[in-house]
C-alpha cells in the first residue's frame, strides 16, 4: 500500500473534529432522556422495575437490557491479522473494526475487550466471568493450539454462543464455494482429494467441515511438511488429521489434488504444482495481501481452475464478513445458547444458494463488473449483498431451532415472517427505511 493510504488509513482512526473521539466506535443511546421523567426511568428509582423483574427471571434481561443484541469481541493479541502476537492493546483498532462490522452488515452491536492475560486457563475464567452480560461471545485472533482449548472450554461454560472467528468464519465461507463446485462439476464429494495448506485455527476448522461436508480425503500440511502418523510433534488437533502417507511435501501432496486451500504465506504454490491437479481444480488461496498464487498466474497454468483469494480485487473473495455478523444475527434473534455445527452449515447452505440468485446491478456496480452470474467466477456471494443478512441469518436462526439451542418458544418462530424483518432491517442498513 502507498504511503499516503498508510497517512489516510491513520487520519480515518483519529477524531476528525472536537466533538468525535479517536477510534471507530462508541456509544448509542437508544431511549431519550431529556425530561425529569426519563431521567428517572433511565436510572433511580425507575430502573429498579426491570432489575426485579430480571431477579425473579434471569431470562428477562433480554426483555430489558441490551443482552440480546450485544457480543464482545475478545482477544489476547497474539495473532493479529497478518501481524502475529503484536499485544492486547496493539489488536485494539482490528477488534473496534470487528465491531464496526457487526453494525454495518447485522446492526448487532460489538464491544472490543482486550485482555492482558495469554494463559489459556486465566482467559477462559475471565470471558466465563463476564459472558453473562453479552448475548454472545467472539474470540479474535487468538493463536492456535491454544484457541481451540478456549473455545472448547468456553462453550461447555457459557451459557451464550462463543464463536471464533477466525477459525469458523474462514470455514463457512469455503464451505459453500466447496458445495457450489461440486455442483459445477459434478465431482462426488467423498471422491474429492483436499489438501489444506497451514494446520493453524482456520485450517484446522476448514478440514473439519469439510469432513462435515463428506470429504474424505484431506491432507493437511504444517511449517514442518505433510500431517502423517509417523510424526512425533503433533498436537492433539492436528493429529486428528495425520493419516498413513507417503507423502511428504506439497509437490507429493499437490498431484491429483481436486482442491488446496491456502491458510499459509505467499507465493507458495508454484504454476507447476497447478499443472498436475485434477481437472477442475478448486483452489481458495487466502493468504493476504499476497496469496498463496495469483489467480492469473493459476489460470495460465491451469485455464480450467476455479479460483478465491482473501482479496477484493478478484472474483470469490473469501471474506468473513459474509459470515460472522450475519451468524450472530439469527442466533441472536431466537437467544441460543450455542453456535452449532448444523448452524454453521446452514450458514454455508445459504451462501451457497445464493451465489446462484441473480445479482442486483448495484452489487455489480460495487465490483466494477457488467456480468456476475453463478459460475467459476462467481461461486460465493458478494459482501455488498444485503441478502446475505436475510439468508444466512435465517438459515442459522431456523437452525438453532432445530437443534434445540434457542431459548424462544419454537412454536412462535415462523421463519418467514423473520425473513420479512430481516429484509426490513438490510433495507433500512442500506438507507432505504
Amino acid at each position: 500500500m502507498s504511503d499516503n493510504f498508510k497517512e489516510e488509513s491513520l487520519q480515518y482512526h483519529r477524531a476528525r473534529n472536537e466533538f468525535d473521539t479517536n477510534g471507530k466506535i462508541g456509544t448509542l443511546i437508544t431511549k431519550p432522556c431529556d425530561t425529569e421523567k426519563e431521567l428517572s426511568m433511565a436510572y433511580s428509582p425507575g430502573v429498579a422495575y426491570p432489575c426485579l423483574e430480571i431477579e425473579k427471571d434471569i431470562n428477562t434481561a433480554y426483555d430489558y437490557t441490551n443482552k440480546g443484541n450485544l457480543v464482545a469481541v475478545i482477544s489476547d493479541g497474539t495473532a493479529v491479522l497478518g501481524l502475529g502476537d503484536i499485544g492486547h492493546l496493539a489488536g485494539k483498532p482490528v477488534m473496534e473494526g470487528k465491531a464496526v462490522l457487526f453494525k454495518t452488515f447485522a446492526n448487532v452491536d460489538a464491544v472490543d475487550i482486550e485482555l492482558n492475560v495469554k494463559e489459556p486457563e486465566k482467559i477462559i475464567e475471565t470471558v466465563a466471568a463476564i459472558a453473562d452480560t453479552f448475548g454472545g461471545i467472539n474470540l479474535e485472533d487468538i493463536k492456535a493450539p491454544k484457541c481451540f482449548e478456549i473455545e472448547e472450554k468456553l462453550k461447555e461454560i457459557c451459557d451464550v454462543p462463543v464463536f471464533h472467528d477466525d477459525q469458523h468464519g474462514t470455514a463457512v465461507i469455503t464451505t459453500a464455494g466447496l458445495i457450489n463446485v461440486l455442483e459445477m462439476t459434478g465431482k462426488p464429494v467423498e471422491d474429492l482429494k483436499v489438501v489444506v495448506i497451514g494446520a493453524g485455527a482456520s485450517g484446522i476448522a476448514c478440514a473439519k467441515m469439510y469432513k462435515q461436508l463428506g470429504v474424505k480425503n484431506i491432507t493437511m500440511l504444517d511449517s514442518k511438511g505433510v500431517i502423517h502418523s509417523g510424526r512425533t510433534d503433533l498436537n492433539k488437533y492436528k493429529q486428528e488429521f495425520a493419516f498413513d502417507t507417503p507423502d511428504r511435501t506439497l509437490d507429493d501432496a499437490i498431484k491429483g489434488a481436486d482442491m488446496v486451500l491456502g491458510l499459509s504465506g505467499p507465493d507458495l504454490i508454484s504454476a507447476e504444482q497447478v499443472k498436475t491437479m485434477a481437472e477442475s481444480p478448486i483452489i481458495f488461496a487466502c493468504a493476504n495481501p499476497i496469496p498463496e498464487i495469483m489467480p492469473p498466474v493459476a489460470k495460465e497454468a491451469r485455464p480450467d481452475v476455479i479460483m478465491g483469494t482473501g482479496r477484493s480485487d478478484f472474483p470469490n473473495q473469501v471474506n468473513n464478513v459474509l459470515g460472522f455478523p450475519q451468524i450472530f444475527r439469527g442466533a441472536l434473534d431466537v437467544r441460543a445458547t450455542k453456535i452449532t455445527e448444523g448452524m454453521k452449515m446452514a450458514a454455508a447452505k445459504a451462501l451457497a444458494a445464493l451465489a446462484k440468485e441473480p445479482v442486483p446491478e448495484h452489487v455489480k456496480k460495487a465490483h466494477g463488473r457488467e456480468n456476475m452470474e453463478f459460475g467459476p467466477e462467481y461461486i460465493i456471494p458478494s459482501p455488498f449483498d444485503r441478502r446475505v443478512l436475510v439468508w444466512v441469518a435465517s438459515a442459522v436462526a431456523q437452525a438453532a431451532i432445530e437443534d434445540g439451542v434457542a431459548r424462544i418458544d419454537p412454536a412462535s418462530f415462523n421463519v418467514e415472517e423473520y425473513k420479512t424483518k430481516l429484509q426490513r432491517l438490510a433495507d433500512h442498513l442500506d438507507g432505504k427505511i
